[in-house]
This record gives structure tokens, C-alpha cells and sequence, in this order.
């Protein structure tokens, strides 16, 4: 059994502690958000904040997580994570939405840390998030508006 803090919630997960945190959060805690894309922490669509950290959890064995655990589920509930996604739809910057739970959530973690970010901010925090649809220049201008809205 391991303990964890996800969402602000605490709970306990029945999982071998090798068990990557995807898994424990999409088949034992429901929170399907977080989507599965590569399992080599390669794509991105796995991104959760780990003590307010993007963290691949594809490849994060539950073991290793010592921090509370923040998915796309609670985005709204924090204003950072609100803006964002309230940026993503004013822009309409989903195409097939695979990837956008890691996007959103990589860009969560980047408007926490930077309130301004330039172009080269946005480009190297969400660098390792591919978006197979090609939608970076909206997702660029949807991090700028987000962080225009929490100034």
C-alpha cells in the first residue's frame, strides 16, 4: 500500500510500489486525464506535477513519489492551472486533445515559476510535450495569454 497526496486529497493505492504513477492514477484512482503515449517518458501526454514539478509519470515508479501529486483533473481548482486551461479553450488550441492534459500541466509548472515567460521559456519547458497535430504556435500564445490573465 502506498500513500499518497493526489489532487489534495490523501489516498491510499494498492499497487506494487514499482507500479508507474499513470497507472496508479488511471486504474486505481480513476483520474484518466492523464493520458498514456509512449511509456518512455519521450512524448509528454503522461505530465503531472510532483511537488509542483511536470514529472513524466509513465516512468515514475509510485515509489519515488514524495510530494504531493497534482493532475489535470484539479487544474481548474488552482488559479494558475485555471488560467491556462481557460486560455486553451479562448484559443481554441485543441486539435485532437491527446497531448494537451501534459501540455497544460507542463505549462501549469512554467506560469508558477515564471510569471512572463518568453518565446524560449515556453519553447524549453514544454519542449518535451509533442503535440502530433502541430498546434505549438497556439499552445505558445495560450501560455502568453494565461500569463497576461494572471498579472
Amino acid at each position: 500500500m502506498t500513500r499518497l497526496t493526489v489532487n489534495g486529497r490523501a489516498v491510499d493505492v494498492d499497487a506494487d510500489p514499482a507500479t508507474p504513477l499513470l497507472w496508479a492514477l488511471r486504474d486505481h484512482l480513476g483520474l484518466t486525464g492523464t493520458k498514456f503515449g509512449c511509456g518512455i517518458a519521450a512524448c509528454g501526454a503522461c505530465t503531472v506535477l510532483v511537488n509542483g514539478q511536470p514529472v513524466r509519470s509513465c516512468v515514475t515508479p509510485l515509489s519515488s513519489v514524495s510530494g504531493p501529486v497534482m493532475t489535470v483533473e484539479a487544474a481548474a481548482a488552482d488559479r494558475v492551472g485555471k488560467a491556462v486551461q481557460d486560455a486553451w479553450v479562448k484559443l481554441d488550441v485543441v486539435q485532437c486533445g491527446y497531448c494537451q492534459s501534459g501540455q497544460v500541466m507542463a505549462a501549469t509548472a512554467l506560469l508558477k515559476t515564471k510569471k512572463n515567460p518568453t518565446d524560449a521559456d515556453i519553447d524549453n519547458a514544454l519542449s518535451g510535450n509533442l503535440c502530433r497535430c502541430g498546434t505549438y504556435v497556439r499552445i505558445r500564445a495560450a501560455v502568453k495569454d494565461a500569463a497576461r490573465s494572471l498579472a
